[in-house]
């Protein structure tokens, strides 16, 4: 298949993905048969928790071509997201009394932002190249995303099993468009992690078990959002402060000196999230709790998980009259959850006098 044609074409993709904000567009084949086996073999180890999803979709992650038919290459963008002006991350977690909330939830929903920008990237090109089919992807659909953007030049995929490129770092969000296009393809990214094991070393909850081997049922990011339940003990007090995922293994890794500031205006900082008051946050009433989370990526949480994670970050907190008082006002919480997280917490301030 010749894709003269097209070399002039992806060159105007990258441009015009570029004026909506992606700072990298790369092209990809569909045949990802290693990181297929991957897959399937931290499936079978349970290492996906209570990730239902992942487990109904399977093998189908690896291949677009069956959950798009006609699907031949995979466009890969990816946009920066750290946000201008925000605290800095270690001083936040150095306060105990302060709450982390991990930098890509700070502003506006991702999954919004780069759903439009690259349903607007696929309308361009369709007005180029008459019977094509695009389909989007932002994070929610069954594909391999960090496969297909290693695969489409975009970075490696570092031992933490995020992307890494070299002249950006990892601080950005990956989006894909499916297509029928013989677009040329991109050179892989080629590794750049070597010895280093900085990202191991630092995991709070030593869920990065191996070079790029994560067990999710450990990692706080999995135990603050995607998990419904009781948080199991024996990673409360390893999680600190961290309240809506984890950022720890992003900001110890030596790539991320190259890291850009995001330009978009809805990556900035809402409602001071980037370092507020646990005892502030725990006030909030659900009603709070939905207007201020209104078009942010942790409204998915719900409100119960959020006083769960609150819980356990105060019972973390050093003990004073105002976080054991915070804590005693929810005592009596309708949720059992929150009744359960909220025991925990003052045990931890009983056990500390």
């Amino acid at each position: 298949m010749s894709f003269e044609p097209y070399t002039q074409l992806i060159a105007s993709i990258r441009e015009w993905g570029r004026a909506l904000g992606f700072q990298q567009i790369g092209v990809a084949g569909v045949t990802i048969a290693p990181d297929e086996a991957r897959l399937m073999r931290w499936l079978e180890l349970d290492r996906h928790g209570e990730m239902g999803y992942m487990e109904r979709h399977g093998a189908r992650r690896a291949h677009p071509d069956e959950l798009v038919p006609g699907t031949i290459r995979v466009i890969s963008a990816r946009m920066d997201y750290l946000p201008p002006q925000a605290r800095s991350a270690e001083e936040v977690l150095d306060d105990s009394t302060l709450g982390y909330v991990s930098r890509y939830a700070l502003g506006r929903d991702y999954h919004k932002v780069l759903r439009r920008r690259l349903a607007q990237l696929a309308e361009r090109i369709a007005t180029e190249c008459r019977d094509t089919q695009f389909r989007v992807f932002v994070d929610s659909g069954p594909v391999l995303e960090k496969a297909y953007a290693r695969d489409a030049g975009l970075g490696w995929i570092g031992k933490h099993t995020n992307v890494i490129n070299r002249n950006a770092g990892s601080w950005f969000f990956l989006g894909e468009i499916l297509t029928n296009l013989p677009l040329p393809i991109d050179a892989p990214a080629s590794a750049h992690c070597g010895t280093c094991t900085a990202c191991i070393d630092v995991c709070p909850t030593q869920a990065i078990v191996g070079a790029n081997e994560l067990d999710a049922r450990r990692c706080i990011s999995y135990l603050t959002i995607e998990l419904r339940g009781s948080i199991p003990i024996e990673f409360r007090k390893a999680m600190g402060n961290r309240i809506y995922g984890c950022d720890d293994c992003q900001l110890v890794c030596p790539w991320n000196k190259f890291a850009q500031l995001s330009v978009e205006p809805d990556f900035l900082v809402r409602h001071g999230l980037d370092g507020a008051s646990l005892v502030d946050l725990f006030a909030w009433s659900e009603a709070d709790f939905s207007a201020r989370t209104a078009g942010s990526a942790i409204r998915r949480i719900g409100y119960e998980c959020w006083l769960r994670n609150i819980a356990i970050a105060l019972g973390n907190a050093p003990t004073s009259d105002r976080v054991v008082s915070a804590l005693e006002a929810r005592r009596d919480d309708p949720s059992a959850l929150v009744r359960e997280h909220v025991a925990w917490a003052l045990a931890e301030h009983t056990r500390a006098a």
